[in-house]
């Protein structure tokens, strides 16, 4: 059972928040939220092959705040319970989503086994973040598929 968060731990909660407000990862977080919308491996290697792009600093910008977060919570310096509150944690969730139906291709694509690995384990250790992920995944193929009747969906 997990420790009951005290105010130390609502502390580090809200300086993991106010990290996502620098202006560059708002630029990189609201490109994977609006614009990015991989549907295969080659898409997401596309930008990642695309070395001084601004989409190329963004791809690897917002997973690696998260993998860095969801390790803290692994090794038990962030709290897990205020952690996983959709408020702090919720993109995190949206990220994993959005790469999850094929990121074990990813992963061979790019030689990393261990690409969001962190995220990985914090989201589905539980069955409250598996179900979570569920939803998310849901709501982005409805998404996904609104945005293609407006031709909205780039890569």
């Amino acid at each position: 059972m997990p420790k009951k968060p005290t105010p130390a731990d609502a502390t580090l909660i809200l300086q993991l928040y106010d990290l996502r407000r620098e202006a560059e990862l708002r630029k990189a977080r609201n490109w994977w939220f609006a614009e990015f919308w991989p549907e295969t491996a080659e898409d997401f290697l596309k930008v990642a092959q695309a070395i001084g792009t601004p989409e190329n600093n963004w791809l690897r910008q917002v997973p690696s705040y998260w993998e860095l977060a969801a390790s803290l919570v692994l090794h038990g310096a962030v709290n897990e319970t205020l952690f996983l509150e959709p408020a702090a944690s919720g993109e995190m969730f949206f990220i994993f989503a959005k790469l999850h139906p094929f990121l074990k291709d990813l992963r061979e694509k790019m030689h990393n086994p261990g690409m969001l690995a962190n995220v990985e384990k914090v989201i589905t250790k539980s069955k409250a973040g598996r179900e979570r992920l569920q939803v998310i995944e849901q709501r982005l193929a409805a998404r996904r598929k609104e945005m293609m009747k407006k031709g909205a969906v780039r890569t």
